[in-house]
């Protein structure tokens, strides 16, 4: 037999009601059920080898008492052996990261957890507001409201935990970032602290998603066990046991005047895809723009769509890009974490300003009224049954209110054509059995494997646009990673189907062509192509600044090798710095100013956490941004100073030898690319040893000797 897993239950749910379920909705016979194991707001069944596919499909997301079901099974032996084997495999490594994820929070719980970047600690509650759906909001500053946080990863959208300075480890409130800034920083919670538990200041960590992963092993073990549907189809596909379908592409009418004639290839060849599709974006070749044109052009077609991304500051982009071209797109997930501007178009917010959902606070407000009511202690003894009556109508109004918020949401969703969420916050008790005729992964070279299955469950077509040549998905446990779990399935299937399913663009709108062309031949092919408006743009172009060596050039690689620039690991933790190369970034970025460009034009890009808080601390400067190269993946600027630490007599270069970063880091820059480092050591590598070479062949090597003249 196969375990049936379903949740959540209403209170007071009996077997019996299970079992009618099972038959009505679920399509077994009474005979076929088995055991039914009540936990709580969990039901664990019995249900026979063979049928867990088409009994999950039929329950999960349906209704029950007012309520949407998830549903999943277990304990199968009815799939094949390889996706047993791959399905298997990656929920045994997801287990692996968790494991990891939790070690590195305890690991940072020492009093130097802020140095990581993961925790804030010494904070005080400066402001206390409600909303974002009845959340509670606390602003958290410094008791010193002069100083600013110190750099950290906290970013918009993160899971956290405050706690109470000094409170044992797991203690304390869960809630997501809504905002930060350098002086302050914003947290949703679901549950405030209480006035007895105020302590005098609080610490901050950002912490695990624990419901994301349950969500990612349930619907692992939901693709293993999928047999004779359109899941089954896709897994046999995505595993590589079928080939994928396309049919005869059709002339596409752009709704965007400004697409390239690679950006219409590729939006024509995904809307042919019956099964899966890649759109390979290198940086500033208008992906986004491209995946927005797709987007619509379904839509046009007819077509129900979900737009997903790992990130909530990816989901954004695209629910902005959607919005701006008059798509009536919706935001599922949590309001906290959507940008500020956007929060009006998420599903919370838009359900609290439905009129069903007016009146249905009106109903719930009655019945808690009944409820009182029937609870008084009076002098007189009631009429028999009277008290009973209260509490019935109390929940009878209750079932109201609960049908009518229900029936908001479900108008709400119904009448978009475009749901936006991300990859772990779709949630089977909102989205019911919708499904969708397109899935749009975008950034999904960036996301393990495991987190993509999240959206297929639900698909027709998945086009899966990204970068597979960028950042890589950030992976905690080494053995996890050994074991191939940093591999995406974009990667995977770019490296197992290549051109059948991939469509690279192939003009760029970033970078002055000598920024671009080492990325181009290193990890494109050489086939980019820069357009004529930013070909040859230059920093000296700009206005206000001052045409010199420096602004004239738009690239320069400043040699430290012989110099003594050797780096140190950082005294308290495990990163690396170098303090004569942050000196000599300093000095350039000086220098920049000093040429007119504008502090917010700069960005420093380094990447060892402690050389960013080193150039922090050196460069205080409004405006100046600084940080790691994840930090500034999908971003941009005018110019980038690139400072790469590694400085050895061995000729390590560590963590360096993932060659993606330097493509992310290397390709930020619009006019004019920085790049400070020891050639000695760095050419240790053969990656390096090409970028040395390709900067002394286009004239944009100089030493550190000739900078110090």
């Amino acid at each position: 037999m196969t375990l049936l897993h379903l949740e959540p239950l209403p209170p007071r749910t009996t077997k019996g009601e299970i079992l009618r379920l099972l038959c009505t909705a679920g399509g077994l016979r009474r005979e076929q059920v088995g055991r039914i194991d009540l936990q709580g707001a969990t039901v664990v069944i019995e249900v026979p080898d063979g049928s867990e596919a088409r009994v999950v499909k039929a329950l999960d997301g349906t209704g029950f008492k007012e309520r949407r079901l998830r549903a999943w099974c277990t304990g199968s032996s009815a799939s094949p052996a390889d996706a047993n084997d791959h399905f298997q495999r990656l929920a045994r490594l997801l287990h692996l990261e968790s494991q990891a994820e939790a070690q590195q929070i305890l690991e940072n719980a020492g009093s130097a957890a802020e140095r990581t970047g993961d925790c804030l600690v010494g904070l005080v509650v400066v402001e206390e507001t409600s909303g974002l759906g009845g959340r509670f909001i606390l602003t958290l500053a410094r008791r010193n409201r002069t100083l600013q946080l110190p750099w950290n990863r906290l970013e918009p959208g993160a899971p956290i935990l405050l706690s109470a300075m000094g409170a044992k480890t797991g203690e304390g409130w869960r809630g997501v970032v809504c905002e930060c800034n350098r002086m302050e920083l914003r947290v949703a919670l679901n549950e405030p602290p209480g006035d007895e538990e105020r302590p005098a200041s609080y610490r901050l960590d950002l912490s695990t998603d624990e419901t994301a992963r349950q969500r990612q092993i349930a619907t692992l073990e939901r693709v293993r066990t999928a047999t004779r549907d359109r899941l089954a189809e896709l897994r046999r596909i995505l595993l590589g046991e079928t080939a994928p379908a396309f049919k005869p592409e059709t002339p596409l009418l752009p709704l965007d005047g400004s697409l390239n004639t690679s950006q219409q290839d590729a939006i024509r060849f995904a809307l042919s895809a019956s099964d899966v599709a890649i759109l390979h974006g290198p940086p500033g070749t208008g992906k986004t723009t491209a995946v927005i044109e797709l987007i619509r052009q379904a839509v046009r077609r007819g077509q129900k769509v979900l737009a997903c991304a790992p990130s909530n500051l990816a989901v954004d982009n695209l629910l902005e890009r959607l919005l701006a071209s008059g798509e009536h797109a919706v935001r599922l997930g949590h309001p906290a974490r959507v940008l500020p501007a956007l929060r009006e178009h998420t599903l919370d917010l838009m359900v609290e300003d439905h009129d069903d959902t007016r009146q249905a606070r009106k109903l719930a407000k009655k019945a808690f009224g009944l409820f009182r009511q029937a609870g008084k202690w009076t002098r007189g003894k009631p009429e028999p049954g009277l008290r009973q009556q209260l509490r019935q109508e109390g929940r009878a109004l209750l079932d109201d209110s609960r049908r009518l918020e229900s029936l908001a949401v479900d108008r709400i969703l119904n009448g978009a054509t475009v749901l936006c969420a991300t990859l772990t916050g779709l949630d089977s008790e909102i989205l019911g059995q919708r499904q969708f005729d397109l899935v749009v992964i975008d950034e999904a070279a960036q996301c393990t494997e495991p987190v993509c299955w999240l959206p297929l469950v639900r698909s027709g077509c998945l086009v899966l646009a990204g970068d597979h040549c960028q950042l890589p998905p950030t992976i905690l446990s080494q053995e996890a990673a050994a074991e191939g779990f940093g591999i995406s399935l974009m990667e995977r299937l770019v490296g197992r189907c290549g051109p059948l399913v991939t469509r690279r663009l192939n003009v760029q709108y970033r970078m002055h062509e000598a920024i671009m062309d080492f990325s181009s031949q290193q990890f494109y092919d050489a086939d980019l192509e820069a357009h004529a408006s930013v070909r040859s743009h230059l920093l000296c172009e700009l206005p206000g600044v001052t045409a010199n060596p420096l602004t004239q050039s738009p690239v320069q690689f400043i040699d430290t090798a012989g110099a003594g620039y050797d780096e140190q690991p950082e005294p308290t933790g495990k990163s690396r710095l170098n303090h004569q190369e942050a000196a000599l970034v300093a000095r350039q970025v000086q220098a920049l100013l000093a040429a007119g460009v504008a502090a917010e034009a700069i960005a420093v890009i380094a990447p060892y956490a402690a050389q960013v808080r080193l150039l922090r601390e050196m460069l205080p400067i409004a405006g100046l941004e600084i940080d790691s190269v994840d930090g500034f993946q999908g971003r941009e600027k005018e110019v980038v100073v690139l400072s790469l630490v590694r400085s050895n007599a061995a000729g390590e270069v560590g963590f360096l030898a993932d060659v993606r970063r330097m493509n992310v880091a290397m390709t930020r820059a619009r006019r004019k690319l920085l790049v400070i480092g020891d050639s000695a050591t760095l050419s240790c590598h053969p990656f390096y040893q090409s970028m040395v070479a390709y900067f002394e062949s286009i004239g944009a090597y100089r030493s550190v000797w000739e900078e110090a003249s």
